[in-house]
């Protein structure tokens, strides 16, 4: 009874989308953990998911890639790319897509091939908006410069992410 009992649980949180891979957030119902950015200047970084906790340190740079791990009313806890953490309002995040150049003088190709011709560098630490994804391969711009950079240079994208 109690294996017949768990066959048809599993089977419903499958059909469901809901098995361990695929979180849902309980307030938004999106994916946990997923990537956003922040949406200010200054973006306060709480212990705790209300205006009563502390504020442990502060985003100082609009579009800041964070990715989220938990929700809780209003609130989401994000980590960025050193890996710290805390509870930000969610008015402070937008759900445009931005990721942080991790390799020095990244080269970003005018298409998705390493053969093709490199259309401009970036300098690690800059900050790009993210387009789509294609394997291996993401669309960014920053500076009025774009085009196609590995993922692998790149955080806040998922290795797994593509558009296709």
């Amino acid at each position: 009874m109690r294996r017949a009992i768990l066959s048809l649980l599993v089977l419903f949180l499958s059909s469901a989308g809901l098995m361990a891979s695929e979180t849902r957030g309980d307030v938004t119902n999106l994916p946990i953990p997923r990537f956003v950015s922040t949406k200010t200047e200054e973006t306060n970084v709480r212990r705790g998911p209300s205006l009563t906790h502390r504020i442990d340190w502060v985003f100082q740079r609009r579009g800041m890639p964070v990715e989220i791990t938990a929700e809780h009313g209003h609130w989401r806890r994000v980590r960025d790319r050193d890996g710290a953490g805390g509870w930000v309002h969610y008015s402070l995040l937008s759900g445009i897509r931005t990721v942080i150049v991790e390799e020095d003088m990244l080269e970003v190709f005018l298409t998705p091939d390493p053969e093709a011709p490199v259309g401009a560098h970036f300098e690690m630490g800059v900050i790009a908006r993210l387009g789509e994804c294609k394997n291996a391969w993401c669309h960014v711009t920053a500076g009025g410069h774009k085009g196609w950079a590995r993922k692998s240079a790149l955080w806040g994208v998922t290795s797994d992410e593509t558009d296709d």
